[in-house]
């Protein structure tokens, strides 16, 4: 979600142009510098896609997970988006410092223009109501725009100290698990509860309200673990630097590194998750418990557990020395999703939700109310009849990122060829 400003696409740019407009280190060559933002465009771009199936599930009426494999791992799959955005938003603030000056001003005002945006034109994206204190959403775009604004002190330390803190972050915050269960007792009693559920504890403990007839912030993403994955992200940016195959080794290094110790933590469920996956896990509407294989894969998300983090991350990271060299139609597609993220995050919401209102008129002949009272944890719960079916969802999901490819293209050529200073925002 953190643009490099004023850049071809790597297909259509020339050596000289994308080496001044995306310099890094000094003795990298051009076609390296060419072939790493490929690489993260495309995974940007593709967990951009993938996003969009969880949000069109949210107006589609199904559960988040369960209780069939089929829905499960509709929302399993997308369980690597949030992680990609906010690791890459770090690592693209590696290499914005390496080309411009001010940047703790700029992640300042970016921080706020982000939560601003989450607070008022997403909120009424996923709503389509002006009832504003009914509830407000602390999301992905909330937490990124915070975690920017941490980042405006963090990228002043020296970097071995910004990737010592984001490591220690993701690695020990869940050394709280034991005591979730004594925190939450009197939380809101407490006077640092809003703190609380902001920093680390999230909506679990209840929304946080804003005096007494003001709206309830729904903290969907606390800031700790994420200003740790971000912080990561930007320390992270130092191995994009290097010669390629020195950053094919380290890729692999960190991310297969991290799969096995997912695998290795939560195999014996040593640390790193609240919650067991040899437990069974019983769905609200009483479907039979969850199969072990997909309760070893479901991991805390809210907030994010280090073996989900491991678990997402992991496979990005080995993932990147693999799409340097990807080529063809599709790849150039994704990517170029990948450049335009903040833009098609602002559009697929308001377009997901408008198809959502066209599908309930064709299928039950109105268009549901619940529509404009849903958010994206599914209260209330949808009318009898209402939810969609599987293929149903995925059709809406083709039909939306049809749609966003020819709105995107668009804004990627204005951003490839404007030098327009608000561009750099979106």
């Amino acid at each position: 979600m953190f643009p490099y400003p004023h850049r071809k696409p790597p297909h259509q740019a020339s050596e000289s142009s994308m080496s001044t407009t995306l310099q890094t280190a000094p003795a990298v060559a051009t076609p390296v510098s060419i072939s790493r933002i490929a690489s993260i465009d495309i995974i940007r771009g593709a967990v951009m896609v993938i996003m969009a199936i969880d949000h069109v599930r949210v107006y589609s009426g199904l559960p988040a997970g369960g209780p069939t494999p089929g829905i499960f791992f509709t929302r399993w799959i997308t369980h690597f988006c949030a992680p990609a955005f906010i690791f890459l938003a770090g690592t693209s603030i590696f290499f914005y410092t390496r080309k411009h000056t001010g940047v703790s001003r700029f992640l300042i005002i970016r921080g706020l223009w982000l939560i601003f945006l989450e607070l008022t034109i997403l909120r009424l994206a996923w709503t389509f109501n002006f009832d504003f204190a009914h509830y407000e959403m602390a999301g992905v775009i909330w937490v990124i725009g915070c975690c920017m604004i941490l980042m405006a002190a963090l990228v002043k330390l020296p970097l071995p100290v910004s990737a010592a803190i984001g490591i220690i972050i993701i690695a020990a915050h869940n050394l709280l698990d034991p005591h979730i269960g004594k925190l939450l007792e009197g939380m809101d009693a407490n006077k640092f509860s809003a703190l609380w559920k902001i920093g680390y504890i999230g909506f679990f403990a209840g929304p946080v309200q804003f005096g007494p007839n003001g709206p309830n912030l729904i903290v969907l993403y606390s800031l700790v673990p994420w200003i740790g994955v971000i912080a990561a992200g930007y320390a992270f940016g130092k191995v994009l630097s290097l010669e390629p195959a020195r950053r094919k080794q380290i890729c692999l290094l960190i991310g297969l590194g991290a799969v096995a110790l997912f695998l290795l933590l939560r195999g014996f469920n040593l640390y790193g998750d609240p919650r067991p996956w040899h437990h069974s896990v019983i769905s609200n509407n009483g479907a039979p418990p969850m199969p072990a294989f997909l309760s070893f894969l479901n991991c805390t998300k809210y907030p994010a557990s280090l073996n989900f983090l491991l678990m997402t991350l992991g496979p990005i990271i080995a993932l990147i020395p693999f799409l340097e060299n990807a080529r063809g139609a599709t790849s150039r597609a994704i990517a170029m999703f990948g450049r335009v993220p903040f833009f098609f995050y602002v559009l697929h919401i308001p377009l997901i939700h408008a198809l959502a209102l066209i599908v309930s008129k064709i299928r039950l002949g109105y268009v549901s109310p619940w529509l404009f009272t849903n958010h994206p944890m599914g209260n209330p719960e949808p009318p009898d009849g209402y939810p969609w079916s599987l293929p149903l969802l995925y059709l809406v999901w083709a039909v939306t990122i049809a749609l966003l490819y020819f709105a995107s293209r668009w804004f990627a050529k204005v951003k490839a060829t404007s030098r327009a200073s608000w561009l750099k925002y979106i």
